[in-house]
């Protein structure tokens, strides 16, 4: 008979072994870092974030931007149809993300919320367009980097989006809001229990005592549980630069993540994992294979 001992640290192993996160990656804003194709083949990440749409709304005609990997204008970018559709058969999920630091975009009204929500459906989701800028890979739903333009409307960009989704086909939506809370533009949609994933970017904010700085665990993980109470999400992931040069501040080196934010963070049931910026840098560092056993 196992003793009593042994039968707690069984169940505390399977109480722990419950937080394991999974990464989530942006791709698509630099052209040399690797292909899509050849991101879902490491192993390393469970989403994939393309970006950007950083144009549409308010009357305008949508249009992609992917920098240097493809010019959508002559339709050069479905080329990465079959890429997508190689990624989800490993069972990675392909969103696409809306907004970015540059561009133009904002919705004017609900009508324009369910225009764009339309547009999105046709020409990236399930419907039918012929002009689909990823071509015919359906991705699995929608990111919302929304970090300028208007302060509203977005929470029915989100409503009108989940309504699409059907049995056996769901509509993902996520959001990357900045981690001063409540986030400024994305505030209102995020109450609407319709995210699936949250990934909080805790960098580019040094004067909002919400993300970590050498020896301050102290910020992020309030800031983080600040987060989690109040927002109605299940999976949080802790959004992070992937290098030192990926962002202005924020960055925190692989040891520390792994020896001291990430213990603090994973003892939270809405623990998903982590987030980063971006692909390119993380080519160049390698920092998600180093952190990935302790995610």
């Amino acid at each position: 008979m196992a003793s009593i001992p042994f039968l707690l640290s069984v169940i505390l192993i399977l109480v722990v072994g419950t937080n394991a996160g999974r990464i989530a990656i942006y791709w698509g804003q630099d052209g040399r870092e690797v292909t899509l194709a050849q991101t879902c083949a490491t192993g390393n990440y469970a989403f994939v974030n393309i970006a950007y749409l950083p144009t549409f709304g308010n009357g305008q005609n949508p249009q992609i931007n992917l920098a240097g990997h493809c010019d959508p204008t002559t339709n050069g970018c479905t080329r990465f149809s079959s890429e997508i559709q190689s990624c989800q058969s490993s069972g990675i999920k392909v969103m696409l993300s809306i907004g970015g630091a540059v561009g133009s975009y904002s919705l004017s009204s609900t009508d324009d919320a369910r225009q764009v929500a339309t547009y999105l459906w046709n020409n990236f989701l399930g419907g039918q367009s012929s002009s689909r800028p990823l071509g015919a890979a359906v991705l699995d739903g929608i990111d919302f980097d929304i970090i300028r333009g208007t302060t509203q409307h977005w929470d029915e960009l989100a409503r009108f989006l989940s309504q699409y989704s059907k049995p056996g086909k769901k509509v993902y939506l996520t959001a990357a809001p900045q981690c001063p809370f409540p986030d400024a533009y994305m505030g209102a949609a995020l109450k609407t229990r319709l995210f699936d994933y949250v990934w909080v970017q805790f960098f580019n904010n040094p004067l909002a005592q919400c993300q970590y700085s050498s020896g301050n665990l102290l910020d992020l993980v309030n800031s983080w549980k600040k987060w989690t109470a109040a927002i109605p999400a299940t999976n949080f992931f802790l959004g992070l630069p992937a290098s030192s040069d990926a962002a202005r501040s924020g960055f925190i080196p692989a040891a520390d993540l792994t020896s001291k934010v990430l213990p603090a963070i994973k003892r939270s049931a809405k623990y998903g994992g982590v987030m980063l910026w971006s692909k390119y840098y993380d080519d160049k560092t390698g920092y998600s294979s180093s952190i990935k056993s302790s995610v």
